[in-house]
């Protein structure tokens, strides 16, 4: 439930066209719903401006489903992240008009439009293509938050001619997320050419120096750049939540 859904009810009951029962019946799971494996957030949407969304990743597929079951009939848009291809053909069979992004490793169902809620746009750029996983997600993300969103990729430091070429692009970004492994070195030149806020996003692409991640995470927190700001390692479903809230102010 989101705050004008709510209001919506109000109106009802106040007009006279919701009894005081069926108000009640229509807000009695609002905090929360207990669905057995998890305890449904109900309320997220009138806290944080969007409904909850489920982490695919150690979820069955039958948990995923139930989750899902009861956040479809609040009437909700929904969102899962980190799910493999196997549980989401299986969740696509009790939700067949839910669309499987492989590339982000993402499920969406949208049972209404999405509300246009942006001020500007919201690009997404990659260093490489092994980078696409984490920026993919981000672009999802963004979209189903009601982000207009772009997005630039491959366009890293060992060829950097390719986001120099693309700078009109970088300067009408009103937020950019930067996506990279390796040494993490993309956000800081970014965030040195735009004067939006940049928020870095270290995979854990790369060599063994790379640890997984940690020497692009450190890269990026130690960037000279001012004003760069960093999620944690392929957190591009966190970089996403927090250019939509920049991007709402």
């Amino acid at each position: 439930m989101d705050p004008r859904e709510l209001k919506t009810i109000l109106r009802s009951f106040k007009d006279g066209a919701l009894s005081e029962d069926e108000m009640l019946e229509r807000l009695r799971h609002l905090p929360y719903e207990d669905v057995g494996d998890a305890l449904v957030d109900h309320h997220r949407g009138l806290r944080q401006g969007f409904p909850e969304v489920i982490f695919g990743a150690g979820k069955s597929a039958g948990q995923v489903e139930r989750i899902m079951a009861s956040l479809a009939a609040k009437g909700n848009n929904i969102l899962v992240t980190r799910l493999d291809e196997a549980k989401a053909l299986a969740v696509k069979e009790a939700f067949p008009s839910a669309i499987w992004h492989a590339d982000a490793r993402c499920l969406t169902l949208e049972q209404r439009p999405i509300e246009k809620r942006g001020l500007g746009t919201v690009l997404v750029l990659s260093a490489g293509t092994s980078d696409l996983p984490v920026a993919a997600e981000a672009l999802v993300t963004l979209r189903m938050l009601g982000n207009e969103a772009s997005h630039l990729y491959d366009v890293g430091v060992a060829g950097i001619h390719r986001l120099l070429s693309r700078r009109d692009v970088l300067f009408s970004a009103r937020v950019l997320i930067v996506v990279a492994g390796m040494e993490g070195a993309l956000p800081s030149v970014v965030g040195g050419l735009v004067d939006r806020p940049v928020i870095a996003v270290p995979t854990s692409v790369g060599y063994g120096a790379s640890f997984g991640g940690i020497a692009a995470l450190l890269g990026m927190l130690n960037s000279c750049a001012a004003g760069v700001t960093v999620v944690n390692i392929d957190n591009g479903f966190g970089a996403a939540v927090a250019a939509s809230k920049i991007n709402r102010e």
